[in-house]
């Protein structure tokens, strides 16, 4: 049966005239109205919308908390830097105050893979 069997026909005269299949038509649109009132998605791309917003609504809380951890991170990266760097120019301080001393000695190498006198292993 071909869709235009659903819909209204013109006579010669242009006098509108039922087509064969109007009334199966007229049923579809009534039922897919009350359905639509009911707040029943029958139209597939409608429900596709509404899926696409529900994905695109998670994938933006997502962004936003791999912001706010990328941020955190950097910030922690940032203070870390800082640190270190104040921790190395406090080492040279120390080193140059002990060598300026003269009283402090360089401890021997330990030898690798061998345990110092007296450890425990």
């Amino acid at each position: 049966m071909t869709r235009t069997a659903f819909y209204p026909k013109k006579n010669r005269d242009g006098t509108p005239r039922p087509g064969p299949y109007q009334h199966l038509a007229e049923e579809f649109e009534r039922r897919l109205t009350a359905l639509q009132k009911a707040g029943e998605i029958v139209d597939p791309r409608g429900a596709q919308i509404e899926r696409l917003k529900i994905q695109v609504a998670e994938l933006q809380k997502r962004v936003t908390k791999r912001d706010e951890a990328l941020a955190e991170l950097t910030a922690f990266k940032t203070l870390a830097l800082s640190r270190i760097a104040a921790q190395h120019e406090e080492i040279e301080r120390l080193q140059e105050q002990a060598a300026g001393l003269g009283n402090v000695r360089r401890l021997p190498a330990t030898r690798s893979g061998m345990a110092p006198y007296g450890s425990c292993s």
